[in-house]
Protein backbone atom coordinates (compact mmCIF):
# COMPACT_ATOMS: atom_id res chain seq x y z
CA UNK A 1 0.00 0.00 0.00
CA UNK A 2 1.40 3.38 -1.02
CA UNK A 3 1.05 5.87 1.83
CA UNK A 4 1.61 9.60 1.47
CA UNK A 5 1.63 11.78 4.57
CA UNK A 6 1.03 15.50 4.00
CA UNK A 7 2.06 17.75 6.84
CA UNK A 8 4.49 20.29 8.21
CA UNK A 9 7.79 19.21 9.73
CA UNK A 10 7.50 21.32 12.88
CA UNK A 11 3.88 20.36 13.70
CA UNK A 12 3.73 18.33 16.91
CA UNK A 13 0.86 16.18 15.67
CA UNK A 14 2.71 15.41 12.44
CA UNK A 15 5.84 14.52 14.42
CA UNK A 16 3.80 12.16 16.59
CA UNK A 17 2.18 10.58 13.53
CA UNK A 18 5.49 10.08 11.71
CA UNK A 19 7.03 8.56 14.84
CA UNK A 20 4.06 6.19 15.13
CA UNK A 21 4.43 5.08 11.49
CA UNK A 22 8.15 4.44 11.96
CA UNK A 23 7.62 2.52 15.21
CA UNK A 24 5.05 0.31 13.47
CA UNK A 25 7.31 -0.15 10.43
CA UNK A 26 4.79 1.38 8.02
CA UNK A 27 6.44 2.58 4.82
CA UNK A 28 5.37 6.07 3.83
CA UNK A 29 6.35 9.12 1.83
CA UNK A 30 6.27 12.53 3.54
CA UNK A 31 5.23 15.67 1.67
CA UNK A 32 5.95 18.97 3.42
CA UNK A 33 3.06 21.33 2.74
CA UNK A 34 5.39 24.30 3.00
CA UNK A 35 7.65 22.91 0.27
CA UNK A 36 5.04 21.88 -2.29
CA UNK A 37 2.06 23.52 -3.99
CA UNK A 38 -0.96 21.26 -3.75
CA UNK A 39 -2.79 21.02 -7.07
CA UNK A 40 -6.35 22.35 -7.05
CA UNK A 41 -7.59 18.93 -8.18
CA UNK A 42 -6.06 17.28 -5.09
CA UNK A 43 -7.68 19.78 -2.72
CA UNK A 44 -11.02 19.41 -4.51
CA UNK A 45 -10.80 15.63 -4.16
CA UNK A 46 -10.00 15.90 -0.45
CA UNK A 47 -12.90 18.31 0.15
CA UNK A 48 -15.28 16.01 -1.73
CA UNK A 49 -14.08 12.97 0.24
CA UNK A 50 -13.91 14.30 3.81
CA UNK A 51 -15.61 17.70 3.75
CA UNK A 52 -14.44 21.23 4.51
CA UNK A 53 -15.10 20.97 8.25
CA UNK A 54 -12.80 17.95 8.55
CA UNK A 55 -10.09 19.43 6.36
CA UNK A 56 -9.86 23.04 7.62
CA UNK A 57 -8.53 23.71 11.10
CA UNK A 58 -10.73 26.56 12.29
CA UNK A 59 -9.16 26.51 15.75
CA UNK A 60 -5.65 27.18 14.49
CA UNK A 61 -3.65 30.37 14.33
CA UNK A 62 -3.74 30.54 10.54
CA UNK A 63 -7.56 30.59 10.50
CA UNK A 64 -7.77 33.17 13.28
CA UNK A 65 -5.36 35.48 11.44
CA UNK A 66 -7.31 35.38 8.17
CA UNK A 67 -9.24 38.53 7.23
CA UNK A 68 -12.93 38.21 8.04
CA UNK A 69 -13.75 38.41 4.31
CA UNK A 70 -11.88 35.12 3.75
CA UNK A 71 -13.85 33.35 6.47
CA UNK A 72 -17.17 33.59 4.65
CA UNK A 73 -18.97 30.70 3.03
CA UNK A 74 -16.37 28.06 2.21
CA UNK A 75 -17.38 27.21 -1.31
CA UNK A 76 -15.18 24.74 -3.16
CA UNK A 77 -13.33 27.43 -5.17
CA UNK A 78 -12.77 29.57 -2.05
CA UNK A 79 -11.55 26.56 -0.05
CA UNK A 80 -9.11 25.57 -2.80
CA UNK A 81 -7.78 29.14 -3.00
CA UNK A 82 -7.39 29.45 0.79
CA UNK A 83 -5.56 26.13 1.16
CA UNK A 84 -3.24 26.92 -1.74
CA UNK A 85 -2.50 30.34 -0.26
CA UNK A 86 -2.31 29.09 3.35
CA UNK A 87 -1.48 25.35 3.48
CA UNK A 88 -1.26 25.54 7.28
CA UNK A 89 -5.07 25.84 7.30
CA UNK A 90 -5.20 22.07 6.84
CA UNK A 91 -5.71 19.84 9.84
CA UNK A 92 -2.63 17.68 9.97
CA UNK A 93 -1.54 15.23 8.95
CA UNK A 94 -3.53 14.37 5.85
CA UNK A 95 -2.78 10.76 4.92
CA UNK A 96 -3.65 9.24 1.57
CA UNK A 97 -3.45 5.46 1.44
CA UNK A 98 -5.15 3.04 -0.94
CA UNK A 99 -7.34 5.87 -2.21
CA UNK A 100 -8.71 6.69 1.25
CA UNK A 101 -8.03 9.91 3.14
CA UNK A 102 -7.43 10.16 6.88
CA UNK A 103 -7.15 13.58 8.54
CA UNK A 104 -5.45 14.06 11.89
CA UNK A 105 -3.80 11.53 14.16
CA UNK A 106 -5.83 9.16 16.31
CA UNK A 107 -3.86 6.07 17.31
CA UNK A 108 -6.93 3.78 17.48
CA UNK A 109 -8.08 4.86 14.03
CA UNK A 110 -4.57 4.43 12.64
CA UNK A 111 -4.17 0.95 14.13
CA UNK A 112 -7.35 -0.12 12.37
CA UNK A 113 -6.50 1.75 9.17
CA UNK A 114 -2.99 0.38 8.79
CA UNK A 115 -3.64 -3.08 10.21
CA UNK A 116 -1.13 -2.71 13.03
Amino acid sequence: MSIIVFGIKNCDTVKKALRWLKEHKVDFQFEDLKAIQLPASTIEHWVNEVGVDTLINKRGTTWRKLPEDDKGELTLPRTVHLIQAHPTLLKRPVVVAAGAITVGFDEAVWQERFGV
